[in-house]
């Protein structure tokens, strides 16, 4: 247990480096101060271009597949995995460089799934693109991701410790997104694909 302490941390670390507020910092960009004021991908793209959200979402894929890769070359447990990937969520949603604020996780939760459960993980990046195909909304889409990722974990016969990583991730996704379900129910939310 005190052996993966160490993997745990730098875990956290990975996933609290917040790659849209670097983006938009060379171009002297406040990004909590412009948009919806989110650190993610989507909210990049609309303040600072499609190539800066294209670069930000692959940066949070890579720090949540990164860490998880790396606690399972050194690790062989998967509760210990698991909680490694729950690490670098919370290192996003509270990271130790924006005084413990952060994104919604939702394309770092994405890095950590593609390793630990990758079949899955396309079956619910393809419920998020007929979602958004049909609703427009990445907040939506990205909420109804979420549940069917352990729905598929589930039905595929995943290790139960990342469906419960999963089942976890998708309530704290639920969760940072409830303004965003406030404003699609009172039909106020912006559409991602609007000009």
């Amino acid at each position: 247990m005190i052996n993966n302490i160490p993997i745990w941390i730098i875990a956290y670390l990975l996933g609290s480096i917040p790659f849209g507020v670097l983006l938009a910092r060379v171009q002297s960009v406040d990004l909590r101060e412009h948009g919806s004021g989110n650190i993610g991908a989507t909210n990049v793209a609309r303040v600072l271009g499609k190539k800066a959200g294209i670069l930000t979402l692959l940066g949070d894929v890579l720090k949540g597949w990164l860490a998880v890769a790396l606690a399972s070359w050194v690790l062989d447990d998967p509760v210990a995995i698991a909680a490694a990937g729950l690490m670098a969520f919370c290192g996003h949603l509270f990271s130790m460089f924006l005084k413990f604020k952060g994104g919604k996780g939702v394309a770092t939760g994405l890095g950590i799934h593609l390793y630990t459960m990758p079949m899955a993980s396309l079956g619910a990046m393809g419920v998020f693109v007929c979602t958004l195909w049909i609703s427009k909304y990445v907040s939506l889409s990205s909420i109804i991701a979420a549940i069917a990722l352990p729905a598929f974990g589930i039905f595929l016969g995943v290790p139960l410790p990342y469906v419960y990583m999963s089942l976890l991730i998708s309530v704290l996704v639920i969760f940072k997104h409830h303004e965003n379900i406030r404003r699609i129910l009172a039909g106020t939310e912006s559409h991602f694909l609007k000009k």
